[in-house]
């Protein structure tokens, strides 16, 4: 197994390359299907609570400063500073200017068929912070987006449905 920080350098470039072909779209996509065999059932069955426990695990696997918040019909997530694009970031090649994609790309397709709703903000792609809002009701992922789109037009605000 390689270090994650030669990890990171790798995909950046490997994005980097597939964006150049027109293919990234469509390498999120195949990511998303391979996600779906470890997660998709979890997100059908137990919702929100799924992603939730889902995400409690990435925090500890990932060591990233994440803060993570479940209410009912939505959770929450603040990457505070994402370890990711920190080393993406720090690398001497340049961090890829879509490197942020990749999260949504392959995340908002499987909620998606999970019957969930995002919205995800993406703050600024030079500094390793990003946000969101999952739902299990579409009215108030709809209500967010229009609310984030009008109090961040700095930011970039992606859905999922």
């Amino acid at each position: 197994m390689i270090p994650s920080d030669h990890f990171v350098r790798f995909y950046n470039e490997v994005f980097k390359e597939l964006d150049a072909l027109g293919g990234l779209p469509k390498y999120y996509l195949e990511i998303s299907k391979l996600q779906e065999k470890h997660c998709l059932e979890n997100f059908k069955k137990n919702g929100l609570k799924g992603v939730y426990d889902y995400y409690v695990d990435v925090r500890h696997d990932e060591n990233c400063d994440l803060d993570i918040k479940l209410e009912e019909h939505c959770f929450s997530a603040f990457m505070k500073k994402c370890p990711s694009l920190t080393k993406a970031i720090d690398n001497d090649a340049g961090a890829f200017p879509g490197y942020c994609n990749h999260c949504p790309g392959w995340v908002m397709p499987l909620y998606r068929k999970a019957g969930l709703y995002k919205v995800y903000n993406i703050m600024e792609r030079d500094n390793p912070q990003c946000g969101g809002f999952l739902y299990d009701n579409l009215e108030m992922a709809k209500a967010k987006y229009e609310e984030l789109t009008k109090t961040n037009p700095q930011s970039e605000i992606l859905k999922n449905w």
